[in-house]
């Protein structure tokens, strides 16, 4: 099974307002391991980075402004993210955190381009995973990481590829653990059973008490004052 985990950098935080995206990041996973295989560009959005943006990303215009426009790497990308549905008809599952904002920004520059949208049917959205398994807790992508002991000191300002990297580490905890069952169990685990050895039941061990340990029961009981167990 192939995922593919992503994020984007953006000039704002509104579709409407005409803002773009500046930066994609994207990790592959096969059967929940990540594969080492990744893709990321930063973008020339053309038009001016708004401060409130360069506080987040630290992307300025000078920067952006000598790197290839959306159209220039959109067929890698489509490659990629498995977005030719045409070239494959099990494409990959599309993980993105609070992934309404990043699809949202993805299907105006595809639009822009006269490529088709994102199918809402291949997205899954960790913040919402997030939010199912640790209802009213903080989940953003720095409190799971603390949540699940997932080093996030490089994080300094936030980075498509490096945001990226994180949420696959964040996603697999989400759903699960790490590599949940390796790969190697077919269908439901059983709790408590090794992996490919039969269970051995074992016959119960007898509880009748011995004559002994009678008599010293008796002998307890009367030592007590109307002892429950001989009321009735």
């Amino acid at each position: 099974m192939r995922e593919v985990v992503f994020d984007t950098e953006t000039t704002g935080l509104e579709v409407e307002q005409g803002h773009r995206v500046v930066e994609i990041g994207a990790l592959e996973l096969l059967n929940h391991v990540p594969s080492g295989r990744s893709f990321h560009v930063y973008l020339n959005p053309e038009r001016p980075m708004p401060e409130d943006a360069l506080r987040v990303h630290g992307l300025t215009s000078a920067f952006l402004a000598d790197q290839p426009v959306f159209s220039d790497v959109v067929d890698d990308l489509l490659a990629f993210l498995d977005l030719d549905r045409d070239a494959n008809p099990s494409p990959a599952r599309l993980i993105a955190h609070n992934a309404s904002f990043d699809v949202a920004f993805l299907d105006m520059e595809l639009e822009r381009v006269g490529r088709a949208k994102i199918a809402p049917e291949r997205v899954i959205d960790s913040l919402q995973l997030a939010r199912q398994r640790f209802p009213g807790a903080p989940n953003s992508l720095d409190a799971l990481c603390r949540r699940f002991n997932v080093d996030c000191s490089a994080r300094v300002k936030h980075g498509a590829l490096l945001d990226s990297e994180l949420l696959a580490e964040v996603y697999l905890w989400l759903i699960g653990g790490r590599q949940p069952d390796l790969g190697l169990v077919a269908g439901p685990r059983r709790t408590g059973a090794p992996i490919g050895r039969p269970r051995v039941f074992r016959p119960a061990r007898p509880h009748a008490p011995e004559p002994a340990e009678l008599a010293a029961h008796e002998a307890f009981l009367d030592q007590l004052k109307e002892p429950i167990w001989r009321l009735g």
